[in-house]
C-alpha cells in the first residue's frame, strides 16, 4: 500500500529542490518501503510479505498515471525482491546491518528501474536516490533505537 501512496504523494505535493537535486515528495516515501517491507517479513513471514507486494503493486494503478503505474509497479516488485533476497539471509545475524544493506539494495534497484521506464531517462537519478536514501537511512536508525529500547538491559 505504501507504494501507491508514494505515487499519490507526487500527485499531491510538489518536488522539493535540496543542494540542487530536485527530490519528488514519491522518493520521499519511497525510501520508507524498505524498511517497512523488512518489519512486515519479520511479523507475518515472507510468504504474506510477497502477497503485499503484489497488493501494493496493484494499488499504484488506483493512485497514477498508467505509465507510471506501470513502471512503479515493476520497479516496485523487482526492489521488493532485491531487499528481500539480501534481507532473508542476514536478518538473523545482524537484523540491524540486513536492513541497511537490504534498503540499499532495493533503492538503487527500484530508482534504476522506475526512472527509465516512467521517463525515458536517468535525468532524476541523483535526487531519486537522495531522497530515498535519507527517509531510509531515517526509518533504520528509528527502528535501531526502538529495537535498543526493548532490549533488556
Amino acid at each position: 500500500m505504501t507504494i501507491a501512496t508514494a505515487n499519490w504523494a507526487n500527485s499531491l505535493w510538489p518536488a522539493v529542490t535540496v543542494a540542487g537535486l530536485r527530490i519528488p515528495a514519491g522518493a520521499l516515501v519511497a525510501g520508507l518501503l524498505f524498511t517497512m517491507r523488512d518489519l512486515l517479513q519479520d511479523a507475518v513471514g515472507t510468504r504474506m510479505t510477497l502477497h503485499a507486494v503484489v497488493l501494493g503493486a496493484a494499488l499504484s494503478s488506483l493512485t497514477s498515471d498508467p505509465r507510471i503505474a506501470l513502471a512503479s509497479a515493476a520497479a516496485f516488485a523487482a526492489s521488493e525482491l532485491a531487499d528481500l533476497a539480501v534481507y532473508t539471509p542476514l536478518r538473523r545475524q545482524s537484523p540491524l546491518a540486513a536492513a541497511c544493506l537490504s534498503n540499499a539494495a532495493g533503492l538503487f534497484v527500484d530508482t534504476v528501474l522506475f526512472l527509465p521506464l516512467a521517463f525515458g531517462s536517468l535525468d532524476q537519478l541523483s535526487g531519486q536516490l537522495v531522497g530515498k536514501a535519507a527517509t531510509t537511512i531515517s526509518a533504520v536508525a528509528l527502528l535501531s533505537l526502538a529495537r535498543r529500547r526493548q532490549a533488556p538491559p
